[in-house]
Parts: C-alpha cells; structure tokens; sequence
C-alpha cells in the first residue's frame, strides 16, 4: 500500500485520507499474484489425475450402464464364463447391506464416545487414552481389520454380510468419533450454560442443546465414514469373500456375499471381455455412491440447524 496520502481542508480540519488503491507492482501485490499463480499450477496438476480416472471410468463402464443393458446391468446375476450379458445386482445390495449395518454399529457407538470425550470426561486418562487410539486407527491398515473378525467371527460362524458389517465398522468408528467429538465441542458454551441455568439436567442438555445443534457436523462425519467404508475391498476378502447371487438372508452363519469392490477385483483379472466391461461398469457405480455420500457430507456440513 503506498504512503501517499490526500489532504482535504473541511473548515478548521484537515483529514489525511490513505491511499486505498493497489498498487500493482509493490511488493506485496507481486508476492500475493505469484502465490495465486502457484496455487492454481498445483491445484490443476493435482486434478489431472482425478479428471482422467473419472474419464477413462466414463468412457469404459458408462457404454454398458447409461446404455440400453441399464436394467440388466442393475440387476442382473454376474455371468460366468464365457457367458454375455449379466449385471451387478447382488454386487450392490451387497455392498448397500454390509454398509447399512456397519453404520448402524459404528454410528450409535461413535456418538456416544464423541459425548463421553467432548463433555462428560474430556480431560480424563480414559478420554485421553480413547482419543489417541482413535486417532491411531484412522490409519489402520484395512486389511488387518478384516483380519481381526476374520478371527473373532468367520473362523466361528463363516463369511457372512454380518462379518462384513463389523469389519467396515471398525473402520468407521474412529471417523465419527472424532468428527462428532469436534461438532459437539463447537457447540457454544453460552447454549449449554443457559440450559442448565434454567434447570435442565445434563441429559437434557446433550439430548436438547448439544447434539440438536452439533447435527450438522456429526452427520458430516458419518457420511465421510460411510463414503470410505462403501469403497473398502480389503476387509471383506477376509469376511464377506464373494457370491454371484443375491442376498436372499442376512444369516450370520455361512452367507457369503457379494460386493462392488470384490467384483471388481475378481472380475478386472479375467480374460473375458464382457467380465472386463462389468468391471469397469462397477468401478462407475462405486465412484458414484462415494460421490453422492460425500455430496451428502458437504450439504450437512453446510446446512444449519
């Protein structure tokens, strides 16, 4: 900003008005256009990749699934062999049911730690210890989940969408426990001290104020949880292992099941075009329910309550 100034007789006074206008070559100015310059570089360079994944994804599995074979593709049985035609229908149940029921264990759970360590104890050696070990598994390896209950449940009861669902929720779980955790920490004081000056219990003050107005936030949470768990491939090898047919039970003894990335990964290896094509066409569809659950993050994290 220049120096110079402009000097304005009102009567008696005079004003000393700065010069507002920017100037193009100082200093600052340069420094803040090559900054931005720089940034856009890195931004377009780091969405190459992304743009041509979801092209060749496009232009590889949209011909079967924005074609006339979309009710096929849908719900169709996968085919074997050298058979033509076929869908994924068992592939996305399977992938909607074992999702559903690990949001239905790690959600409840999450929240329920996120209040214990936002409220009722956030500064003791349990809280302290639980948030470490959160954080600690949002980088756990995939794999070594699907190993756990591989353990704890396939071994006892065999694959089932059951043992998938855990599976997937323990990768959730430390996602919505720290997403919840920080929306009920941002829920203003001044809201839960007025609560309790007109006599409202603690309960009611969670129930009532804490987790009304921390909503937003929490639901971010799970949809992100949601989203990284429905891409998962890695821990259902081990638990839900793959079927061709649809999910006709939700039996937890012996009830292999389908899912998008395990079709995938079978399928992608195989020497037959039509299984090839599918698997791109699945690769589509997968992409876009992660898309839809992280559109569904961002219109929670921006809604209001």
């Amino acid at each position: 900003m220049s120096n110079d100034v402009d000097l304005t007789a009102a009567g008696d006074e005079t004003f000393a008005r700065p010069n507002l206008q920017r100037q193009l070559w100082e200093g600052r100015a340069i420094k803040n256009n090559v900054l931005t310059v720089l940034t856009w570089i890195i931004a377009i360079l780091a969405s190459v990749p992304l743009i041509s994944v979801i092209y060749m994804l496009v232009m590889r599995g949209g011909t079967r699934l924005f074609g006339v074979d979309f009710v096929e593709v849908m719900t169709a049985l996968p085919p074997a062999g050298f058979e033509m035609g076929g869908g994924i229908g068992p592939a996305i149940v399977g992938t909607l049911a074992m999702v559903a029921i690990a949001t239905v264990i790690s959600v409840p759970f999450g929240i329920m730690a996120a209040i214990y360590l936002a409220i009722l104890g956030p500064t003791s050696k349990l809280a302290t210890t639980s948030r470490f070990l959160a954080k600690v598994l949002t980088g756990f390896p995939s794999i070594l989940a699907g190993v756990f209950v591989y353990a704890v449940l396939v071994v006892n009861f065999g694959y089932s969408p059951w043992a998938g669902g855990v599976a997937l929720s323990v990768l959730m779980l430390p996602t919505v426990v720290l997403a919840a955790e920080e929306a009920i920490k941002q829920v203003p004081q001044r809201m839960k001290d007025a609560a309790f000056g007109i006599g409202c219990t603690r309960t009611q003050v969670i129930w009532k104020v804490v987790l009304p107005t921390g909503l937003p936030g929490i639901m971010t949470g799970v949809m992100l949880a949601i989203a990284g768990a429905a891409g998962e491939s890695a821990p259902l090898l081990f638990t839900a292992l793959f079927s061709n047919y649809f999910l006709e039970s939700l039996s937890p003894v012996n009830n292999p099941t389908a899912s998008l990335s395990i079709l995938i990964y079978n399928f992608s290896g195989m020497p037959f075009e039509n299984q090839i094509e599918l698997a791109w066409t699945a690769s589509l569809v997968l992409v876009l329910i992660v898309l839809v659950f992280n559109i569904l993050a961002r219109f929670f994290g921006q809604s209001k309550v």
